[in-house]
């Protein structure tokens, strides 16, 4: 019995008419994203990151070269608000990690590119960040690990038809 089972317990003594079932997985996907988030920044802190300043790094690298992106693709690829981002890459380029300079597209607009430096910190980070994602999931059997994708899969597309306007 876990955690999670010791509250549905007491909802089932208290509230016998609810049906807490769904309470169930709520709790345990909290906890388990307190946990892995928890695992994960410890790693990001070790290259002097922390989750969001990965996630914009991360973000370029995997767009290829020039590893650079406009600031609104950036936003739609973290699905984070413009200030949020702004926040992010005045940091990240107060670092050195990043460069903001004229789109060579569209003169009026900035792209957001990767510098040598962030480059290589982001490189580093992120063959660190996989081997960190294979440690936290080794104790689940790869049998469950595909079923634990596809369910979530499902569910994430259950839940973008209800609302044609999630990013997924």
């Amino acid at each position: 019995m876990d955690h999670v089972d010791r509250i549905l317990a007491q909802w089932r003594q208290e509230r016998p008419d609810l049906d807490t079932g769904p309470m169930g997985i709520f709790g345990r996907l909290k906890r388990l994203q307190q946990a892995l988030a928890e695992g994960m920044a410890l790693e990001f802190e070790g290259y002097g990151l922390n989750a969001a300043s990965f996630d914009v790094l991360a973000t370029l690298r995997r767009a290829g070269p020039p590893y650079a992106l406009s600031p609104s693709a950036l936003m739609e690829w973290t699905m984070v608000t413009s200030g949020t981002m702004t926040n992010r890459l005045d940091r990240l380029e107060t670092a050195g990690l990043i460069v903001r300079r004229r789109n060579p597209e569209d003169g009026r607009g900035q792209v957001v590119a990767l510098t040598d430096r962030g480059l290589a910190l982001i490189d580093r980070a992120v063959a660190s960040h996989v081997a960190n994602q294979h440690r936290l999931i080794a104790g689940l059997p790869p049998e469950i690990r595909d079923q634990l994708d596809a369910g979530l899969r499902a569910w994430l597309a259950l839940l973008d038809a209800r609302d044609p306007g999630a990013k997924g």
